[in-house]
This record gives C-alpha cells, sequence and structure tokens, in this order.
C-alpha cells in the first residue's frame, strides 16, 4: 500500500473519530498558535492536519490527496528509488509544517484563533504534481469537464483567496499558499531539471 493512501486512511479515522460528540480529540489536536506558543503544545503544529472542519472539508481533502498524492509518490520513487515513499511521507509532513507557520507567526497571542485540516500538505503535493504534469487532465468533483491540472492549482488559489477572506470557519485557508510554495520549492530541489521540463510541456499546451 502506498504512503498516500496510509495517511489517507489515518486522517480519515482520525476526522471521523474526531466527529463524534462528547470527546476531547478535536480541542486536543487542533492548531492553536497561543497553546503552542503558551504552554508549549509543539504537536498541534502536526496533529492538526488529521482533523477536519466537516465531511465536506475532509472529502475534498482526501479527494486531492487521491488522486495527485499517489500520482506525486510515484514520480518520487521513480526519480529516487524505493526511498521515493520516506521522501514522499517528509514532504507531506514538512509540508503541513511549514505551511502554518505564518499562522502561528500571526495569531500567536491569539487565544480565539483555531484551525484544522491538511490543506498545506495537499496544497504542496497538488503544485509538486503540476511542475511534473502540468496539462495532465482531471475530472472534480460533481463537474464533468476535464480541466489539465496547472488550471486546477490556479482555481484552487483563487478559491483559497476568496475563502481566507470570506469564511468563517477553523478552516487555514492561507496555508493552501504556503503549502503550494513549499510543493514547488521542495520539488525544485528534489529535481533542478524539472522547471525546464514543466516550461517545455506548457509550450505543447
Amino acid at each position: 500500500m502506498s504512503v498516500s493512501l496510509v495517511i489517507l486512511i489515518i486522517t480519515c479515522l482520525i476526522s471521523i473519530i474526531a466527529f463524534q460528540p462528547g470527546n476531547n480529540l478535536f480541542h486536543n489536536l487542533e492548531f492553536s498558535p497561543y497553546r503552542i506558543q503558551h504552554t508549549r503544545e509543539f504537536h498541534r503544529f502536526f496533529t492538526h492536519a488529521f482533523l477536519h472542519a466537516d465531511w465536506l472539508h475532509l472529502i475534498i481533502n482526501m479527494y486531492v490527496l487521491y488522486i495527485f498524492g499517489t500520482g506525486v509518490e510515484e514520480i518520487f520513487v521513480e526519480i529516487k528509488g524505493e526511498i521515493g515513499h520516506v521522501i514522499f511521507l517528509s514532504f507531506y509532513l514538512l509540508a503541513v509544517i511549514i505551511s502554518c507557520i505564518p499562522s502561528y507567526q500571526k495569531n500567536k497571542n491569539n487565544h480565539l484563533y483555531v484551525s484544522v485540516g491538511a490543506s498545506g500538505g495537499t496544497s504542496a503535493i497538488v503544485f509538486s504534481y503540476i511542475l511534473f504534469n502540468p496539462l495532465a487532465g482531471f475530472y472534480l468533483m460533481f463537474i464533468p469537464i476535464e480541466i489539465p491540472a496547472i488550471l486546477f492549482g490556479i482555481a484552487y488559489l483563487a478559491y483559497s483567496y476568496y475563502m481566507s477572506y470570506q469564511a468563517k470557519d477553523n478552516i487555514a485557508h492561507d496555508v493552501h499558499f504556503f503549502g503550494a510554495l513549499f510543493g514547488i520549492i521542495f520539488t525544485l530541489l528534489l529535481n533542478e531539471g524539472i522547471f525546464s521540463y514543466f516550461l517545455l510541456q506548457l509550450q505543447q499546451w
């Protein structure tokens, strides 16, 4: 079983358990910059990615993880051999942590701010995939029109930008941008020739 599918299964299990009333899992694992800063609960940099605000939030993130994550993991294995699975896991976890550091800096003294979701990790995966296969076609949920991966990425960030100003939920929409940036940088460092290949692919559009 691929690492991406293991992450998907674990995330679903923890999120579904946290949805159940009467348990403290959500409170104990959510991303709270204030608690990280003042009570040194550093695990929250990582554990928030296994929680989701609701069923729709979970389904969207896991759908993105499934359709892009398996592809990125396979590419990493093609480039680096079997250690590519370990690289992919490290890539995902680092994306989850690093993408929320700006939110931590901004809200570390705001005791009201909390967020959950794997969006930092999934965003990094999406944009890593785009560098390798910008024109690969995908069907979005409920939309029977195939679109190139690069257009999906652009729409993903546009939606995140809109929601970061409109939403009043526990979803950290701003981590999408930092996750995307991390995904691009990590992939460029992993394979220095990928940017030229990316531009070549776009010329064929």
